[in-house]
């Protein structure tokens, strides 16, 4: 019976950038599930698709490998086939402070393979991104609709100032069992779990391209930012990393036993 578990392990990983980062992810997260002893997977797969986006064949591809749950973030959007996917496919999320017109959702209560109902919500700060409903006051409405049916909530705030990503995870310690970043690319060391019971991580880091600029090919990104001419830049090529968090979670109550980094990085070939 769910209420007899002693323990949850959650596996999030930091943002699936291009081809690169969907490799590792095929080639390493059936492994890492059975090793870590992972009940419930989620990743932030909002650049899977060409580091821009997300289409409605890799997030298939991405959720049949393991992921119970893709969150995303501001680039959610840049595939026009994704509008119509994301209405029908509820394990992709799109931030909760879009407006409600936008499709799809911006939680999931769900239950994981074991019988633990869980829920994932996901967010977008407003600093130096686009700007949005309250993502404070969003959180409070995704809060209320599924906390009758479980304590188990994580979050995944997807945004560039770690001010706001740490101010979210005061806020919400005690009422979620883990708030974690998302967004720059970069994995921080700032991992804890705050008093009240909460998991908090700046930012979860990046699955993608080891040797490049958050993801993207190094001297394109160099080469823009000496320029100021705008250009697309693309996703990397050569090795890649995987990186991520592992939160135990007491379910009964919801709260976090621990957190911890996990990074792979695969070896560049001569």
């Amino acid at each position: 019976m769910p209420d007899k578990v002693e323990r949850l392990r959650v596996l999030f990983v930091g943002d699936i950038v291009g081809r690169v980062g969907r490799r590792m992810i095929k080639e390493n997260l059936p492994s890492i599930i059975s090793e870590y002893q992972i009940d419930f997977c989620l990743a932030n797969g909002e650049n899977a698709a060409g580091g821009l986006g997300i289409t409605p064949e890799i997030g298939q591809q991405l959720l049949a490998t393991g992921i119970h749950v893709l969150t995303s973030g501001n680039h959610i959007w840049s595939k026009k086939e994704v509008m119509e996917y994301i209405a029908r496919e509820h394990r992709l999320l799109r931030p909760a402070n879009y407006p409600p017109e936008a499709p799809g959702s911006g939680s999931i209560l769900t239950v994981t393979p074991g019988g633990t109902k869980i829920a994932v919500i996901n967010l977008l700060g407003r600093i130096f991104i686009d700007y949005l409903d309250c993502p404070f006051k969003a959180v409070e409405r995704e809060i209320a609709r599924v906390k009758e049916e479980t304590r188990v909530i994580i979050v995944d705030m997807h945004a560039e100032a770690t001010s706001e990503k740490s101010a979210m995870g005061w806020y919400l310690d005690g009422r979620v069992s883990a708030m974690i970043g998302t967004h720059t690319h970069i994995q921080t060391a700032d991992e804890k779990i705050l008093p009240r019971g909460t998991a908090f991580i700046s930012d979860a880091g990046m699955t993608g391209p080891a040797e490049s600029v958050i993801g993207m090919e190094r001297d394109m990104a160099i080469h823009g930012l000496i320029s100021r001419i705008p250009k697309k830049v693309e996703p990397a090529t050569g090795p890649g990393q995987l990186e991520a968090v592992i939160i135990d979670i007491d379910p009964l109550p919801g709260k976090a036993l621990s957190i911890q980094r996990l990074q792979i990085k695969e070896r560049k070939q001569d």
